[in-house]
């Protein structure tokens, strides 16, 4: 098997995990998201140690620490993923599946306009229409439904700043997220501490709720560790498109699982992201293609 055919099965692997995952947090639904998130913030920092330890590369976690700079990056990008997962958790909660899965379908061109803004980088026609048509669909979707999707919007923006963030950082994907995990763990001490001593934590009331709790560590933490052995292997053009495949599955899992409301408004403000997406991401290949062509004529 060629490396770009392992690169694409592991995209394939993990955006399947990321796209299926609402149902797991379903079967949480009776416990609160603060107290699931807590979990999984301590439970992630776990294995990701037990993988740096056995790769000898612990050491690595105190080093990106050691740079202030670096030091308030991470602490910036801890905070926005946790954010994220907290409002993704809480979307499967109150019945909202099918906005996240809009969320993570605006992600790329949220990414394209942050870049745009802050690294200057830029954008050819099709991006700029597709970036267009991304906040025509949110502005149609606030209009029919009378409320903005403001857990898409969330999901989206906290995204794409914690994507923002990583690019500046030079420590790999693994060791980064180790450290973020490491710097929430204190607040998720604190946050399981005050829920047991109420009286009310989940956690070793039954065999179910604690093994499902403690099973969001090697969910959160597989994925990712497949996800940097996938960008190794294949091009940034492929990351993208395939990772469509996550809120494509969030959103067959809201319609079909969770039977969630598709509306006339949701069906209009869809076809627009999609059409955006096409947009985009013909622009991304074109671009990527020719790059290549560029290198092998140099």
């Amino acid at each position: 098997m060629s490396e770009a055919v392992k690169g694409v099965t592991a995209m394939v692997a993990v955006c399947t995990v990321w796209g299926l995952s609402g149902i797991y947090y379903k079967l949480l639904s009776h416990i609160p998201p603060i107290e699931i998130l807590a979990h999984r913030t301590l439970w992630s920092l776990i294995f990701f140690a037990a993988v740096l330890l056995i790769q000898g590369r612990i050491a690595l976690v105190g080093q990106a620490l050691g740079n202030r700079r670096s030091a308030w990056v991470i602490v910036f990008a801890a905070f926005m993923i946790s954010l994220n997962w907290f409002v993704f958790i809480t979307s499967i909660q109150i019945e909202k599946a099918m906005e996240a899965s809009l969320g993570y379908y605006t992600f790329p061109l949220v990414a394209v306009l942050l870049g745009a803004i802050v690294f200057r980088e830029r954008l050819v026609r099709a991006q700029q229409l597709a970036v267009a048509l991304a906040a025509a669909a949110v502005i149609t979707l606030t209009v029919g439904l009378g409320v903005a999707p403001w857990i898409a919007l969330v999901l989206a923006s906290s995204f794409g700043l914690y994507g923002l963030a990583k690019k500046g950082l030079s420590v790999g994907p693994v060791v980064s997220v180790t450290t973020e995990v490491l710097i929430l763990s204190p607040i998720a001490l604190v946050v399981l501490w005050v829920v047991h001593s109420g009286g009310q934590g989940a956690f070793g009331t039954t065999w179910r709720d604690s093994a499902l709790l403690a099973f969001s560590g090697p969910l959160t933490a597989t994925p990712l560790i497949l996800f940097s052995y996938a960008t190794r292997r294949i091009t940034y053009a492929t990351v993208g498109l395939v990772q469509y495949l996550n809120p494509t599955l969030q959103f067959l899992v809201a319609t079909f699982i969770f039977r969630e409301a598709f509306s006339f408004w949701h069906a209009i403000a869809f076809a627009m992201i999609w059409t955006a997406l096409a947009l985009y991401t013909t622009a991304a290949w074109r671009q990527d293609r020719a790059a290549r062509r560029a290198l092998e004529s140099s």
